[in-house]
């Protein structure tokens, strides 16, 4: 019985090293901590530095105003050549428009003075169509007359009253009559024609088209007008095309002399690079802030347990002071040595983090639950494996 209880005590404390061994042994991390990525907030502009106040490792939210930068001396001499560039052609628009409006009443003026002349020269064309009908009717009556002089003349011949010299000349009379007819038609039929054509607006003289002088004024005047006008719509397309330049280049200046700098992550100020009111050069580094929606574990671990583990299997995290446990996933193995993998995190590995194999966790509950978010550089310990007293834990959790 004795011997029983011997063997029975001896089993338990063997199981109960076994268990703390396996405790303290199975797939636990060396030193595993929260890290996350750094962004920099590089100066968009050159000019004077002026930061809101905020002590390091302050929260701040995805678009708070972290700064100002501004440039009293922003260079502005293009947008001051455009200014008088777009003077200038407003003027030389305004110069032609004038002189265009002068050449127009120049020409209404003329146009009055051609309708004047046109309307003159169809009354005296009119007035010399009635001296023609008149001048036909006259030779008409003088046709007539001489006809029937001649019709005497050729009858009292034959009766032997009168000499053959006198029928001589009432025939010649008789044969002046009728030319003198046909030229007072062929008057009046110039004169109708002359009329006509003044009424549609055609002056003709001997042989050609007498436009009077304002007539051949207006003309030039027009081909002048149309050479102003054109001219005129060119200077509004340039005017057109300096005012989208003036309107780019008048923001490139306000863009130059002034820039608030927003963050662009939720989570902390993580560094200071330049004071306020420093005066910093464009793409200079300003602040560095810490991404807290991109928490991460980083932890290194023994060979044996680095190679007993691949991207995607599972995990748990317990913060050093903290009984609770958080679950995970691996999601990078990155090796011995792996300095390279921490430039763009807010945690630097130490030397003896180095010296073993490099294993990044992801873990949800670090970006979901507020108390737990940021705690950036908090310490703990990562268990890869399971361990005996597992199922205890579930238990009490």
């Amino acid at each position: 019985m004795r011997s029983i209880k011997i063997i029975a005590g001896l089993t338990f404390v063997f199981l109960a090293l076994f268990v703390i061994f396996r405790e303290q042994t199975a797939g636990v991390s060396a030193d595993a901590f929260v890290n996350a990525r750094v962004t920099t907030i590089r100066a968009p502009i050159a000019g004077t530095f002026q930061l809101v106040s905020r002590p390091l490792g302050a929260r701040i939210s995805r678009g708070d105003t972290l700064g100002a930068l501004s440039d009293p001396l922003v260079d502005n001499i293009r947008l001051s050549d455009l200014l008088q560039e777009r003077a200038e052609t407003l003027a030389e628009i305004d110069r032609l428009n004038r002189t265009a409006n002068a050449i127009q009443s120049a020409i209404e003026e003329l146009r009055a003075q051609a309708a004047s002349h046109r309307k003159e020269r169809s009354e005296q064309l009119r007035a010399l169509v009635d001296s023609a009908e008149a001048s036909r009717s006259a030779a008409e009556a003088r046709l007539r007359y001489a006809e029937l002089g001649l019709e005497r003349s050729r009858r009292l011949s034959k009766q032997g009253i009168r000499t053959g010299e006198s029928l001589e000349e009432a025939q010649s009379s008789a044969e002046v009559a009728a030319l003198n007819l046909r030229n007072a038609e062929e008057a009046s039929r110039v004169a109708r024609i002359n009329l006509r054509a003044a009424e549609r607006g055609i002056l003709l003289g001997d042989g050609y088209n007498d436009t009077p002088s304002s007539g051949q004024r207006i003309s030039e005047l027009q081909a002048r007008k149309a050479e102003i006008d054109a001219n005129a719509e060119a200077q509004s397309v340039i005017f057109n095309a300096l005012e989208a330049r003036i309107r780019t280049e008048r923001l490139r200046v306000n863009l130059l002399t002034s820039s608030a700098l927003q963050a662009n992550v939720s989570g902390l100020v993580w560094d200071y690079l330049a004071v306020s009111g420093e005066t910093v050069q464009r793409g200079q580094d300003l602040l560095r802030l810490v991404d807290c929606d991109s928490a991460i574990v980083t932890l290194s671990v023994t060979e044996r347990v680095y190679n007993s583990i691949e991207p995607g299997s599972s995990a748990s995290f317990r913060m050093n002071g903290s009984g609770r446990i958080l679950q995970g996933t691996v999601t990078r193995v990155a090796g011995s040595g792996a300095a390279a993998v921490y430039d763009n995190l807010a945690i630097a590995p130490s030397e003896r983090h180095l010296g073993r194999f490099d294993v990044t966790l992801d873990v949800p509950a670090l970006r979901e639950d507020e108390e737990l978010r940021c705690l950036v550089g908090r310490t703990g310990r990562v268990f890869l494996e399971n361990r005996p007293l597992d199922w205890l834990r579930r238990l009490w959790n």
